[in-house]
C-alpha cells in the first residue's frame, strides 16, 4: 500500500514520561507504516523546558498559529518534589495553561465510548463533553504568603482601592482576572460547537456568591446567546440554559448524557476527571483545544502516568493504556485532513479509531480496562503496553486493506 500523503506539518508537542514513550511507538507502529507522516517537532520534555527557559513552550504554541493544527503529548507541571528530582531553576508552569493562554482556546474533552465498557452512572446513555475555559482564573493568578499578616489591596488604574482582608496573623492571598475578550471567545466556542454536534449546552458557575466575577461570565453568555444564537439554535431544536454550577452537578448525574456542559477554568478540570472516571477512564478520554481563531491542538485529557514510567526503566512490563494517545493524533490528523482537503487522511483517522475501539470490543486490552469490562460473551484478554499497540496494527491492517 502506497502512503498516504501529507501537504502540510503536524506541530508535533512531545512530553514526558510513559506517555513519551507510548507517543513514539504510536508513531512507529500505527503512523509512520501508513503516513507520510510531517510534523513540526517540538519537545516539551522537563528537561528541555528547564534548558530553554520555557522558550520551547511558547514556540509550540506560535507553531500551531502558524500551520492550524497541533498534537501534545502528556508532560510533567513540576511542583517541589519534581523542581528537586529535575534539578530545576525554578517551578516552571504548566505547558498546557502556557498554551492555552497563548491560543485563548477552549477545550473541549468529551469520553471515548466502546461497546462492552459502560459508564458508573447507569443513567448516562450518552457521551457528556465538558466545554473547559482555557484562560484564565487560577490557572494564572498572582498568589503570595504573608507571614506577618497585615491588610491586603487591591488596586486600580484609576487610583482608587479595595481592601482584600485585613490578616491579624500570617495566611494566603491569591488574585486572579479574565478579561471580556476571552470569555466572549469561550461563549461563541461553545455556542458553534453545540450547533456543529447538534447537541444542547448548559454552563454553570456561582454567581450568587461571585457577583461581578463570575456574574459577569452569566451576562456575557447570556447576551451572545441571545443576539447571535438563539435563532439557529431554535431551528435545530436544541437549547442553552444557564444553572449555578451546584445545582449543574446535581442535574448531571441524573441526566441521560447528551450534551454539552461549559465550565469555567477550575471547574472544567475537576468535572472533566470527575466525567472521565465515571464514564471508564481518563486514558478513555478526548481533549481538543479549539482557539476562536480556527486553531486546534489536540491531546490525550491524562497525565503522564508516573508509576508506569519508573516500572519501565526498571524493566518491568507496563500495561499503558494508550486509546487517549492514539485518539489525539486521529483527531489531529483527521482535522489536519478536513483544512487541506485530503480525504485519504480524512478516512486513515476513522478507521484508525474504529480500528481501536474493536480491538477493546473484541476482548483485547490493557489492565486497566478490564474490570471495567461487562460483556460476558467475550473472552478478555490483557495485553501489555507494546502488544495492545500490535493488536490495533492487526486491526488497522484489516480496515485498510480495500485500500491495498
Amino acid at each position: 500500500m502506497l502512503k498516504i500523503q501529507m501537504e502540510t506539518p503536524l506541530v508535533e508537542i512531545d512530553g514526558d514520561e510513559m506517555t513519551r514513550i507510548i507517543w513514539d511507538n504510536i508513531k512507529n507502529i500505527l503512523l509512520i507504516p501508513y503516513i507520510d507522516l510531517k510534523t513540526d517537532y517540538y519537545d516539551l520534555c522537563l528537561n528541555n523546558r528547564e534548558k530553554t527557559q520555557d522558550l520551547v513552550t511558547k514556540q509550540a504554541a506560535e507553531a500551531i498559529k502558524k500551520y492550524g493544527v497541533g498534537v501534545k503529548c502528556a508532560t510533567i507541571t513540576p511542583n517541589a518534589d519534581r523542581v528537586k528530582e529535575y534539578s530545576l531553576s525554578q517551578m516552571w508552569k504548566s505547558p498546557n495553561g502556557t498554551i492555552r493562554s497563548i491560543l485563548d482556546g477552549t477545550v473541549f474533552r468529551a469520553p471515548i465510548m466502546v461497546d462492552g465498557i459502560k459508564p458508573i452512572i447507569p443513567y448516562w446513555e450518552q457521551p457528556i463533553i465538558i466545554a473547559r475555559h482555557a484562560y484564565g482564573d487560577v490557572y494564572s493568578g498572582v498568589e503570595k504568603y504573608i507571614p506577618e499578616g497585615g491588610k491586603v489591596f487591591l488596586k486600580f488604574p484609576d487610583g482608587s482601592e479595595l481592601l482584600v482582608k485585613d490578616l491579624s496573623s500570617s495566611g494566603v492571598i491569591q488574585a486572579m482576572h479574565n478579561s471580556d475578550a476571552s470569555i466572549r471567545s469561550f461563549a461563541r466556542s461553545c455556542f458553534n460547537f453545540a450547533l456543529d454536534k447538534k447537541m444542547d449546552i448548559w454552563f454553570s458557575a456561582k454567581d450568587t456568591i461571585s457577583k461581578i466575577y463570575d456574574h459577569r461570565f452569566k451576562d456575557i453568555f447570556e447576551e451572545i446567546f441571545v443576539n447571535e444564537f438563539k435563532e439557529a439554535f431554535s431551528k435545530l431544536n436544541i437549547s442553552y440554559f444557564y444553572t449555578l454550577i451546584d445545582d449543574a452537578v446535581a442535574r448531571v448525574i441524573r441526566s441521560k448524557g447528551g450534551f454539552i456542559w461549559a465550565c469555567k477554568n477550575y471547574d472544567g478540570d475537576v468535572m472533566s476527571d470527575m466525567l472521565a472516571t465515571a464514564f471508564g477512564s481518563l486514558a478513555m478520554m478526548t481533549s481538543v483545544l479549539v482557539s476562536p481563531e480556527g486553531y486546534y491542538e489536540f491531546e490525550a485529557a491524562h497525565g503522564t502516568v508516573t508509576r508506569h514510567y519508573y516500572n519501565h526503566l526498571k524493566g518491568l512490563e507496563t500495561s499503558t493504556n494508550s486509546v487517549a494517545t492514539i485518539f489525539a493524533w486521529s483527531g489531529a490528523l483527521r482535522k489536519r485532513g478536513q483544512l487541506d482537503k485530503n480525504y485519504y487522511l480524512e478516512d486513515f483517522a476513522s478507521k484508525l479509531e474504529k480500528a481501536t475501539l474493536n480491538t477493546i470490543s473484541s476482548g483485547f486490552m490493557t489492565k486497566d480496562l478490564v474490570s471495567l469490562f461487562s460483556e460476558n460473551a467475550v473472552k478478555v484478554v490483557s495485553l501489555n503496553t507494546i502488544d495492545f499497540l500490535y493488536k490495533v496494527q492487526e486491526n488497522l491492517d484489516k480496515a485498510l486493506s480495500n485500500l491495498k
